[in-house]
């Protein structure tokens, strides 16, 4: 077993996880979407580590099942996210609608789950089409997706992907010039578009959904390519495309060449990765500060049952002091 595997897997899966209370507050679809897409992608990955860390046998293949179609998903759905993301904030910064009344939040979070959860679920049906067998089993890694290589399988798994963070580009390009536009006065334009984002959180948004969008262009670009390598198969027919479907493919460590082996680490980590982007950029904001601070008074009170001394604010000040203390107090009770 790569040990490193699963305990990447869920470290990550639990840093993607911090940021939600405050995106959930901002009714933020798009964030909340990339951190359940990530935490979804981190879990099955760091399971399948643990499940298949020195077989290859089928031991699990309705788990299988389900987990290749949520990997194809997040395919297209971090893109998708990243698109709303960029169209919200392009949006707010082109003055456009003045003020958002809460119908129209309404319907922009509804179109915004939509793609961030509906355009998934439709790529992931639409996976069928091109699987040309069950799944892969591949030692270390566990049950992977797999996809007959073709023209169709172009424009049904690499084109949406590739479409979503170019479009993603353009209204990020687009939210910068309205922004270089009025950037004397950009602060008071939030305050009036109503849109519940300071200054730090517009740039904040924005940098996450440009790096991560880079980042998509690359693994899918490179994935696309490290793919079709071989060159593309002949589409015959839809029976002859899926007249094994019901194979699964064993990969043993043992057969697996060095440079096959060391691209399947590559791509594996492509999501812990994308996670730890994700987690930097909401980490230590204000926003996060202030939530760790609301945790460690909450664990002051009720954990080690002490009073709040009498301070210049409603709480007192969480030091590294203090920080270090709490910590030391907690240790016994693990």
């Amino acid at each position: 077993m790569f040990i490193q595997l699963p305990a990447t897997a869920f470290v990550c899966a639990a840093l993607v996880l911090i940021p939600i209370p405050w995106h959930w507050r901002a009714g933020n679809i798009s964030t909340i979407a990339i951190s359940l897409w990530l935490f979804v992608g981190n879990v099955t990955y760091g399971i399948n580590a643990i499940l298949w860390g020195d077989t290859v046998q089928n031991i699990a293949p309705v788990w299988c099942d389900i987990t290749t179609k949520l990997e194809i998903g997040t395919t297209v759905a971090l893109p998708a996210a990243m698109f709303t993301l960029c169209m919200h904030l392009e949006r707010v910064a082109a003055i456009r609608h003045p003020s958002n009344t809460h119908s129209e939040k309404r319907y922009r979070q509804i179109m915004e789950c939509a793609l961030c959860f509906g355009v998934p679920l439709m790529y992931m049906a639409l996976h069928y089409i091109v699987q040309g067998h069950r799944f892969d089993i591949i030692e270390g890694f566990g049950c992977r997706p797999t996809v007959y290589v073709s023209i169709a399988s172009i424009f049904l798994i690499w084109v949406p992907p590739l479409v979503f963070s170019l479009g993603a580009g353009i209204f990020a390009a687009t939210a910068f010039s309205h922004f270089w536009k009025r950037r004397a006065t950009f602060a008071k334009h939030l305050k009036k578009s109503d849109s519940a984002l300071t200054t730090g959180r517009y740039f904040r948004l924005m940098s996450m959904a440009i790096v991560e969008m880079f980042f998509g262009l690359l693994v899918t670009s490179l994935n696309m390519w490290w793919t079709m390598r071989p060159g593309l198969r002949p589409w015959i027919s839809w029976k002859n495309v899926h007249s094994n479907w019901l194979e699964v493919a064993y990969f043993p460590l043992a057969i697996i060449p060095p440079t096959e082996l060391a691209w399947t680490f590559a791509l594996w980590f492509m999501i812990p990765i994308a996670s730890i982007f994700f987690f930097l950029f909401f980490a230590f904001g204000q926003d996060a500060l202030k939530e760790y601070g609301t945790t460690f008074t909450w664990i002051r009170r009720h954990v080690f049952r002490l009073r709040d001394r009498s301070s210049p604010g409603p709480y007192p000040p969480l030091t590294a002091a203090r920080y270090l203390f709490y910590l030391l107090r907690l240790l016994p009770l693990c």
